[in-house]
């Protein structure tokens, strides 16, 4: 029997999801979840025309359409091109493409890969540095 390794699952355009979607492969959304998404160790992928209003778990959050609620990944998350974020990042990684549209707050943290090598990530946004305090004499 042949081992099939890329498993998918997907919801279509028309589909509308209310309440907890669980599983452990890949998901692509096309369609409407309202509720919450896990998907521990997979990668879920939110189409361009897709609408979620669900907070998201899983290892790789991919993100065309719209979302909003928070995303908590093991992994990487990116915003392609014409997505929409409305919520809070917590990730080992973020990409940000050009056109893409985010309001929330971003927490990366270091991925237990890297915790394992003694190795840490930087984050690419710095605090701006506090001005300097005046002295009166």
């Amino acid at each position: 029997m042949a081992v099939v390794e890329n498993v998918s699952a997907s919801i279509g355009k028309s589909v509308q999801v209310r309440g907890e979607v669980r599983g452990s492969e890949d998901l692509t959304v096309e369609g409407f979840v309202e509720g919450m998404i896990t998907l521990s160790g997979s990668r879920l992928t939110i189409g361009a025309h897709a609408k979620v209003q669900a907070d998201v778990a899983a290892r790789d959050v991919i993100v065309l359409g719209t979302l909003n609620g928070n995303i908590t990944a093991t992994g990487r998350v990116e915003l392609r091109s014409g997505a929409t974020l409305i919520g809070d990042i917590q990730a080992s990684r973020l990409s940000i493409e050009e056109n893409a549209g985010f309001s929330g707050k971003v927490d990366l943290v270091q991925s237990s890969a890297a915790a394992a090598t003694g190795t840490t990530g930087q984050a690419a946004v710095q605090e701006p540095a506090a001005p300097a305090t005046p002295r009166f004499s």
